[in-house]
């Protein structure tokens, strides 16, 4: 069974930083691309950022672009968001999901639970 399991967010100010990380189990971790969405208060879910199984190739939302960075550690079985600069805007459940490939328009397979990230002006 696999699971993506995301660390607990938080609140924060803006201009604050904050870094999630989702622990991945039931899957060979290092053959997955890893990615980052989110969905705000009554918006859709959007793609924020992804990174492929090795890590080399990564790929961001031009909203979180400069601001954001995904890392893994494939000995860890994780996948981080490090977020920087965070604007009230910021504010959403993040979710962490996992597939096969990095590019293209393939659906995403497997998601974690979510986590809130709220950031107060």
């Amino acid at each position: 069974q696999v699971r993506l399991v995301e660390s607990e967010g938080g609140w924060v100010q803006a201009g604050g930083s904050l870094r999630l990380s989702c622990a991945a189990s039931g899957l060979t971790f290092s053959s997955y691309a890893m990615g980052w969405f989110r969905q705000g208060p009554g918006k859709e879910r959007e793609f924020v950022a992804r990174i492929s199984w090795s890590g080399i190739g990564t790929y961001y939302s031009d909203s979180v672009k400069g601001r954001f960075t995904i890392s893994r550690d494939n000995a860890k079985n994780t996948v981080y968001l490090q977020m920087n600069s965070l604007k009230p805007e910021d504010t959403a459940v993040y979710y962490c999901a996992a597939r096969a490939q990095f590019g293209g328009n393939l659906p995403w397979e497997y998601w974690g639970q979510g986590t809130q990230v709220t950031v107060s002006s």
